[in-house]
């Protein structure tokens, strides 16, 4: 486990208009997104791990093997920032973690290596995400200190971003070596990193 504990925050809210349909419940050798990222986040030692779900709510609740990780955004269809503001106010009320690391349903060949590089600089005041190349990515690592002032700030589709545009103190953790940080935006996209 990572220490100090980070928590997981998989947002997995979203419809997936463009993808025809909730890419949580989408298939990548047989196994659900979201069972494929929760996987991720407890191989890499984040505790405790919560799923922010929306669109097919009860469907991808039913598919975690701990229902009680599951956290509603009530107002997932405004996009990103709800997903982002109710999954902070969970971990809020959870002891111990020092930091939230943040990761999508739809990046699926995002390993756990990778994301335990990025947890690995956990602490109450960091602000890092992973890069690609120099490309910033996902997952991010959101200190605790900062929750509250994020959660403020995330609203529509742009969930944290424009938040971390303002940060001088960001700090980008290459990943490059590692993966493409590569999302799935189409079900051609499941295909493979390629």
């Amino acid at each position: 486990m990572t220490e100090p504990p980070v928590a997981g925050l998989l947002l997995a809210a979203g419809a997936g208009r463009r993808f025809g349909g909730p890419k949580a419940l989408a298939e990548v050798d047989g196994e659900p997104l979201v069972l494929r990222a929760l996987r991720t986040l407890t191989a890499a030692g984040c505790a405790p791990v919560r799923v922010v779900v929306g669109a097919a709510g009860e469907q991808v609740r039913a598919l975690l093997p701990e229902p009680g990780q599951a956290v509603t955004a009530q107002d997932w269809a405004t996009g990103m920032g709800a997903s982002l503001r109710a999954g902070l106010a969970a971990l809020e009320r959870a002891d111990g973690p020092v930091a939230a690391l943040v990761h999508l349903v739809d990046l699926p060949w995002v390993g756990a290596d990778i994301v335990g590089r990025v947890a690995g600089r956990a602490s109450a005041d960091v602000v890092a995400r992973a890069a690609y190349d120099g490309v910033p990515g996902h997952p991010v690592l959101l200190g605790r200190r900062w929750w509250r002032d994020i959660a403020a700030t995330s609203h529509g589709d742009r969930g944290a971003r424009d938040w971390l545009a303002t940060r001088e103190d960001l700090v980008l953790i290459e990943c490059g070596d590692l993966g493409s940080g590569r999302d799935v935006d189409r079900p051609g996209d499941l295909a493979g990193p390629g």
